[in-house]
């Protein structure tokens, strides 16, 4: 069995794959104070949930936006599982062609999410991770990662309008009951997820033009699912989409 581990910089999602098969997907906060002690307690009881003994565990692979938390995560699991457990970074083999300014400067997470995207899905792609950042790639008919755009999270936006507003509430992320809200709390909902969901339909639209060709589109992140129901445009949803691109980097590093 071999652990894949996504840490951003809201939550740590892992996932254990028996052979192609994903046994379980779970997220939890990332800390950054936190000790490799207490992330080992996590992940044992992560894996004790899902009665998965450390015994069984024959590697593992994390891809991370946050590496002070890196470290601390790599040093838990190898203490727990006794397994070795790979990071994506420089030496790396990944088989993704990244034509883009300055290759060094791709986040682990696009790059992991466009290795998975190109293995299951047609070309040219777009992929938009919608995490604590909206994240849209865009991969060439030749498999390429040419470049990205980033956009505010929504749960970033949602914060922002809460805290810099005095009559503006906090609230939750589930879709209105229709586009034109007729109390507060709707009207924020319909702004925030409408909003997001006609600036992806925008974006689609631009990358498609000046492609010249129509884009297969895949989205990912604890979001995507409140969001692409909403857009205009077709959307793949993957959940496990970086953990699956997880796997194939580590079967492809593994028995180098």
């Amino acid at each position: 069995m071999i652990l894949t581990i996504d840490i951003g910089n809201t939550n740590i999602v892992t996932g254990c794959f028996d052979q192609d098969q994903l046994l379980f997907l779970e997220r939890f906060s990332t800390e950054q104070e936190a000790t490799s002690l207490e992330y080992a307690t996590i992940f044992k009881e992560t894996l004790d949930l899902h009665e998965i003994p450390p015994s069984l565990i024959q590697g593992g692979i994390i891809s991370s936006v946050v590496p002070s938390v890196t470290g601390t995560v790599k040093e838990a699991v190898e203490k727990y599982t006794g397994a070795r457990i790979l990071v994506v970074g420089p030496g790396i083999k990944t088989g993704l062609k990244l034509a883009v300014d300055d290759p060094a400067q791709q986040g682990s997470d696009l790059v992991v999410g466009a290795v998975a995207g190109v293995h299951l899905y047609p070309v040219p792609q777009i992929l938009i991770d919608m995490g604590t950042a909206t994240t849209v790639s865009v991969i060439n008919r030749e498999k390429a990662y040419i470049g990205k755009m980033i956009l505010p999270g929504l749960a970033i936006s949602l914060d922002a309008l809460s805290s810099r507003t005095a009559q503006l509430p906090r609230i939750s992320l589930d879709p209105p009951k229709k586009l034109i809200g007729s109390n507060t709390v709707d009207s924020m909902k319909s702004g925030i997820l409408y909003g997001n969901a006609g600036a992806l339909d925008g974006l689609i639209d631009r990358i498609n033009e000046e492609l010249g060709e129509t884009c297969t589109v895949v989205a990912t992140g604890g979001l995507a699912g409140v969001v692409a129901p909403l857009c205009r445009h077709k959307m793949f949803l993957e959940d496990d989409l970086l953990l699956k691109g997880l796997l194939i980097i580590y079967h492809k590093n593994i028995h180098r």
